[in-house]
């Protein structure tokens, strides 16, 4: 039923020489004939729906299609939601929660078609991954697979299981209606049927438990065989599944290959896609920049040892290089990428044309997940803004091309210029500093930031490619500016350090934290971090210490660490700072400093306590927008804008999202 085979022949327009030669060389996957190695996973709820308005189907189209015209083999990019079985009146919540399903949908059969018609049209295959969330509110038992949510589910009967076979079949059946070129059932993160095979969460007493990988995955294997009898001979079906669980009671990684050589053993499946990971631990299934990129792949090269079924794997392949490698390692037949088609959507042009060095980086922080999924914000990448905006078309030149200065070279300054100088205008820009980058440069200093200093050096390069006259160690005042005449001023410059108005804070020991990272002072032994910041820095200023050996607390005026982390990053921070002995503090405030000692509030009842024998105390308290400039300069001449933090400090998403909404204005 499968090939793993492939001709070595380059996609064209691959040069016989390229350094990638396993990520462009075809392949067969049941009935899907690849055009090289690249697959992208699901992602795209969070751009535009495609079952939803005309409008917003038409983004999610147009989102897509691009990656597919770069050269994207494979799109599994049709979300699929299996309809929910609840009572009248029951409250699905939480992420997952589905009632109807996508698959009920009456716009589903023409939507999808559609769908499936465009990428077709750019030579790229489609399926849709079937999915029902585990515990919303479905579970084989009692057991939950997170100790971070105690919402307890509806134990199944052999009912339920009967009815959730049938559905499965019904999508299936929608599928092939839509023409897609495959389906996949969802056996991972926190799937009602990963409950099912799991250890942890299965505890059934009947033929659906128990303690052979056999029963465990009997309600997985009907649905495959309720897929397999509506895909018919011309639908791929395959199964993406955990090499391993994360919970301690869960299947281990030699648990999975024999899960696998089951699953395959019935003959239904045409490929395994392999991946780690849990929706809330260290990792999470979406690995954030505290992992090594490709960290599992070589779990998923001992699945494919173990297996004559093609292996597809995904996790933190975060660049053109790493997927070569995990190819070329024989890890796995096909490597899936989201985040750094994300980033930039002509990867494979780009790798084509021996241009790897102009693909924009994905720094991995997540805020393309988070930002939605958490945040309940527009989906937005932090280094391509342009991601979701695909429906505009090319970039566009400005109507009256001007002379443009734009002051502060951090993040938003840099996007500003480039994107400028792109629409035609004639841009400068000048940095105070010695170097590029704002405060993302101290950022990158952090321990597993690195991503941040490429893609910094990325945009710097860019810069010069695109003609901007950058000018470093230049200081702006309002009479320079007003000297150098520019039609449009940009002020970017940035914020200063927030320092609390908190007694003794100016005091021997009390550092900052943008000092502790750069190097230019030094901590003692035992550090107390003032936490005022909702996302990295506190964190990441204990990583930086705590790998260097001194003893860190943090304390927190919030419940919990970092608030605006969502559950797809910080289980990986927490857990190396919690395996380094790092002390948390919640629900307090910092009310005063004193030598080796501090005193500190409960948030509610104000009660104080003081804690003693710290050398240092580091403050990570965010910053304040400095906009003295912009104040000048608003008063004494037209077209005067203000971006970034010199407006009001946020992270690297909304810098860039800032600079590509002005770029936009400046066009009319």
């Amino acid at each position: 039923m499968t090939s793993v085979g492939g001709s070595s022949t380059p996609h064209p327009g691959s040069p016989p020489d390229s350094p990638f030669p396993h990520v462009f060389r075809p392949v067969t996957l049941g009935t899907m004939k690849l055009r090289n190695r690249i697959m992208l996973p699901p992602h795209g709820s969070a751009i535009g729906n495609l079952l939803g308005s005309p409008a917003d189907a038409a983004r999610h189209i147009a989102y897509w299609r691009a990656r597919a015209a770069d050269g994207a083999a494979w799109l599994d990019a049709v979300r699929g939601r299996v309809r929910n079985r609840i009572v009248p009146g029951f409250e699905p919540h939480g992420y997952g929660a589905e009632t109807a399903g996508n698959y009920r949908s009456p716009l589903f059969v023409e939507r999808v078609a559609e769908f499936v018609a465009a990428m077709h049209a750019e030579g790229a295959l489609v399926t849709s991954q079937l999915t029902v969330i585990g515990g919303v509110p479905h579970a084989p038992g009692q057991e939950l697979s997170s100790p971070l949510s105690n919402s307890r589910p509806h134990v199944m009967t052999h009912d339920d299981i009967s009815w959730y076979v049938e559905e499965y079949a019904y999508s299936a059946r929608q599928a092939q209606l839509a023409q897609l070129d495959g389906i996949e059932l969802h056996l991972n993160h926190d799937d009602l049927l990963e409950w099912f095979l799991s250890p942890h969460t299965n505890h059934r007493d009947d033929q659906y438990g128990g303690s052979s990988h056999q029963s465990r995955a009997r309600f997985a294997v009907e649905v495959l065989a309720g897929l397999r009898a509506e895909a018919g001979p011309d639908m791929t079906v395959g199964v993406r599944f955990n090499l391993r669980e994360e919970a301690p009671s869960g299947y281990s990684a030699e648990d999975g290959i024999v899960i696998a050589r089951y699953l395959e053993s019935t003959g239904l499946v045409d490929y395994l896609h392999a991946v780690v990971g849990s929706p809330w631990g260290d990792p999470s299934y979406i690995q954030p920049q505290y992992y090594e990129p490709a960290q599992w792949a070589d779990l998923a090269g001992q699945l494919r040892r173990a297996v004559r079924l093609p292996v597809v794997y995904t996790g933190r392949v975060n660049s053109i290089e790493v997927a070569e490698q995990v190819l070329a390692d024989g890890h796995a037949d096909v490597v899936g990428m989201a985040r750094a088609y994300i980033a930039d959507p002509r990867i494979l042009t780009k790798a084509r044309a021996g241009q790897a060095r102009q693909i924009r980086p994905c720094v991995g922080g997540n805020d393309c997940i988070s930002r939605q999924y958490m945040e309940g914000l527009p989906f937005g990448c932090a280094v391509n803004p342009h991601a979701s905006h695909e429906i505009d078309g090319p970039w566009g030149h400005a109507a009256r091309p001007r002379r443009l200065l734009v002051v502060g070279g951090g993040p938003a300054g840099m996007e500003l210029a480039v994107l400028a100088a792109r629409s035609g205008h004639s841009v400068e820009l000048w940095e105070a500093a010695a170097e590029l980058g704002g405060q993302l440069r101290v950022a990158a200093l952090a321990p597993s930031h690195d991503q941040y200093a490429r893609y910094l050096d990325w945009q710097a390069d860019r810069l010069a490619r695109h003609g901007v006259k950058v000018e470093l160690g230049h200081e702006a005042t309002a009479g320079q500016v007003m000297s150098a005449v520019p039609d449009v001023v940009a002020v970017a410059t940035g914020a200063r350090p927030h320092r609390p108005a908190i007694p003794g804070v100016d005091g021997d020991g009390v550092l900052e934290v943008r000092d502790v990272l750069r190097g230019t002072v030094t901590a003692g032994q035992r550090v107390l971090v003032v936490a005022q910041d909702d996302h990295l820095p506190p964190l990441s200023v204990a990583d930086h210490l705590s790998a260097r050996g001194h003893d860190v607390t943090l304390i927190y005026p919030t419940a919990g660490p970092a608030p605006l982390l969502g559950r797809y990053i910080i289980g990986g921070i927490l857990a190396r700072l919690f395996k380094r002995g790092v002390t948390f503090r919640f629900l307090e405030q910092v009310v005063a400093v004193t030598p080796g000692a501090v005193q500190v509030a409960n948030v509610y009842s104000r009660r104080t306590e003081e804690l003693t024998g710290f050398d240092s105390v580091v403050l990570a308290c965010g910053g304040e927008a400095d906009a003295r400039l912009y104040a000048e300069l608003a008063g004494q001449r037209p077209d005067v804008h203000l971006l970034g933090d010199a407006f009001a400090p946020r992270r690297l998403v909304a810098a860039t999202r800032q600079a590509y909404a002005l770029a936009k204005l400046l066009q009319q």
